[in-house]
């Protein structure tokens, strides 16, 4: 969870509980009672007796020196990595769930189609199209030729604007899902202006590479330079595939050009720098401060003529796009335009491009073997076309109104309890406490699904014409972003599906959601005992309240404005306490040279240090003064811990594992569930002594909130 900020985690493994010797506190002595009285037997958790899985520990592994390996290690010896997957993890099992869920929802509408526009007939059109792989072989490269003719016929700069413009789409998004990649020269990301949250504003954030990141061209490790010279190669392949002569030296050029876009492009820290971003050019000033893109044709294009300003994410970034755009070769740009629009279109096309296009990203990229069953990529782009209209059938058949009010009062719970944290912080004055319990009282909670539902009945899709459907799907939703700066800002928009796995705080929204898919065991079983719980799914809701209040949401005021709200010193004390967890993470090393960059990952994880405190203090506040009951020998303190580790259970391919790494802005799970060594509670639960792997002095744990 970035500011995401999001959750983003893995699949799990088997079952089967066993009692462990993990300091277990001593169980109460054996009293005579009278006879019990028959009651309805509770329901049984799906993992084990208390929704932990005893059975994937390893006990041989003290928690003190990896709490990780104590609670996971079993599974992680005996869990291999599925052939189509770069990782695994807790998050991968759920996915795989909602997976078989959607799977059935979509070949419904498939099996027996509803009348003609509905979105039951959409659904299983979209879905069928995919699935015809014979239509789509006999189709050949007949889909993708109005797009190759156009930048084929490119001849001045002004026509390749224009093109450019034309395929711009809404396929990023800086703060919600923290998505910064897009293969096209810009991204549009359309959302509420950082300055004024009552309006909206069009971002343009940088573009341009296929590859995950600018260290990919940059590099000089013997790693990237074997990726360049394979994704060369996959460049010529692809292009030869399409009909392109001379297809090594386009390859070339390609690369070349790409090479020269990495370079002007920010690192992901400071894109992730929100005040830095914060820049905003007048439609004139395009021209000005990025010469060399003609921005009445790229505008016109993209129908964005009439727009007055717009946000610059990466200034100086955009400006040396526009640039390349007036000073390389025009034969390089339609090189690069041809190959882009084959790679994209590859997933949609014959098995030729399908599996050349899977070998480089798949396997070189991410070091999976397998490309992953076809129903599986049909789920995903139906969902990615028609997600709410699905999102809709899936809420209604797996969400139970029980199971969302029990959610929704864990959540009541971590609020108060994150509000008493902040009465409590002795290093912040009187002052900045009253803004931040300002901002803590606006805050907005969806749970499962939205109030109200996308409409659809815009999109045109056709069966039988799969890559027509892909493209009209993405045009579809680039219009349905643009259309918003003209309308008032929607305060009840969700940023994820009911569908997806994962979770969200929108700074600009404060708001917070948690999608149906991700409330499901191990996350969240309504049948466990509620010390899992709370460190299960009352971690993920800790966490995403207090992405309102890392690094980037402590930017953000109650209404979600970009406006300082804090004193001088407090801020001080606020940065100097990120620092020392940067720090941290820093030193941790998933493979040999190859550290966490602890700045990059510092949003992150400060949900995670805070979110998991204000979640164990929640799960104390729910007990209402009760004692907590001990379970198979466990604490509840034990329990609660092995919540919160059991969420990050995660095994990763090495490739998969340095993307993850060097693009990503969440910690590799490992040590996600090692925050617990900033956890005053956790030295008590497990004995943790000094010398032990994990031990941190007081004075060294870390506490931001």
């Amino acid at each position: 969870m970035n500011t995401w900020k999001s959750v983003l985690l893995g699949a799990c493994a088997p079952v089967l509980l066993a009692a462990c010797a993990t300091a277990p506190a001593p169980a109460p002595p054996v009293q005579s009672a009278p006879a019990p009285v028959a009651e309805t037997p509770r329901p049984q958790p799906k993992f084990g007796t208390f929704g932990f899985d005893v059975a994937g520990m390893d006990k041989a592994v003290a928690p003190g020196d990896d709490f990780f390996e104590h609670a996971n290690g079993t599974w992680a010896k005996t869990t291999e990595i599925p052939a189509d997957r770069g990782s695994y993890n807790t998050f991968g099992i759920l996915t795989e769930i909602a997976g078989v869920r959607t799977r059935a929802i979509i070949e419904d509408a498939a099996k027996a189609p509803g009348a003609e526009g509905s979105e039951a007939r959409k659904i299983g059109d979209y879905y069928a199209s995919f699935m015809d792989q014979a239509a789509i072989e006999a189709a050949g490269l007949n889909p993708l030729k109005p797009e190759l003719d156009r930048i084929a016929a490119i001849k001045t700069r002004a026509d390749l604007s224009r093109e450019l413009g034309a395929g711009l789409r809404a396929d990023v998004d800086a703060l919600n899902a923290t998505d910064f990649q897009t293969d096209r020269l810009f991204g549009l990301w359309v959302a509420e202006d950082m300055n004024d949250t009552s309006m909206y504003r069009p971002y343009l954030m940088q573009g341009g590479l296929w590859m995950p990141d600018r260290e990919y061209y940059l590099g000089d490790t013997p790693r990237f330079k074997d990726l360049r010279a394979k994704y060369q190669d996959h460049i010529a392949r692809m292009l030869t595939l399409a009909g392109y002569d001379d297809a090594p030296r386009r390859a070339a050029r390609v690369l070349a050009l790409e090479t020269a876009i990495a370079k002007a492009h920010w690192t992901v820290d400071a894109t992730s720098d929100v005040a830095k971003a914060n820049t905003v050019w007048t439609r004139a000033e395009l021209a000005t401060r990025a010469p060399g893109l003609d921005w009445t044709a790229y505008l016109t294009a993209a129908g964005l003529a009439d727009q007055p300003r717009f946000g610059a994410w990466q200034a100086s970034a955009i400006a040396g796009l526009a640039k390349l755009v007036g000073d390389q070769p025009l034969s390089a740009w339609k090189d690069y335009l041809a190959f882009h629009a084959v790679e994209r279109g590859a997933p949609l096309m014959g098995l030729a491009l399908v599996d050349e296009h899977f070998a480089f990203n798949g396997t070189a990229l991410s070091g999976t073997p397998q490309q992953r069953e076809r129903w599986k990529r049909g789920v995903d782009n139906t969902s990615l076309a028609l997600g709410e209209a699905v999102g809709k059938l899936y809420a209604e058949r797996h969400f139970s109104p029980d199971a969302k009010a029990q959610v929704q009062d864990m959540v009541k719970n971590l609020l108060v309890a994150f509000d008493a944290r902040v009465d409590r912080l002795d290093w912040m004055s009187p002052q900045t406490k009253a803004r931040a319990k300002e901002k803590l009282a606006n805050f907005k909670v969806g749970v499962g699904y939205p109030d109200k539902w996308r409409d659809y009945s815009g999109l045109r899709i056709v069966r039988g014409d799969a890559y027509g459907n892909w493209e009209r799907g993405s045009l579809f939703e680039y219009r349905r972003n643009v259309a918003k700066l003209s309308k008032p800002v929607d305060r009840d928009e969700w940023f994820l599906l009911p569908q997806d796995v994962n979770a969200l705080n929108m700074p600009m929204q404060n708001m917070i959601i948690f999608p149906a898919a991700i409330l499901e065991p191990t996350f969240f079983d309504p049948n466990a005992d509620a010390a899992v719980n709370y460190g299960a799914i009352g971690g993920v809701i800790g966490h995403e309240i207090v992405h309102g209040f890392d690094d980037i949401g402590a930017l953000f005021d109650s209404r979600g404005n970009l406006k300082n709200w804090w004193t001088p010193a407090d801020m001080a004390q606020f940065k100097a306490r990120g620092a020392a967890l940067a720090r941290q993470y820093s030193t941790y090393e998933p493979l040999p040279g190859l550290h966490l960059n602890g700045e990059q990952v510092l949003g992150e994880n400060i949900a995670d240090l805070a979110g998991l405190a204000t979640a164990y203090d929640a799960y104390h506040l729910s007990l209402k003064g009760a004692p907590a009951p001990v379970i198979d020998g466990f604490t509840a303190d034990q329990r609660f811990y092995f919540g919160w580790a059991q969420n990050y259970r995660s095994k990763y391919r090495e490739a998969a594992l340095r993307r993850a790494v060097l693009t990503g802005v969440h910690s590799p799970g490992m040590y996600r569930a090692q925050t617990v060594r900033n956890q005053d509670p956790w030295y008590g639960a497990f004995d943790v002594k000094p010398g032990q792997g994990l031990y941190l002095a007081p004075a060294d744990r870390v506490k931001i909130w």
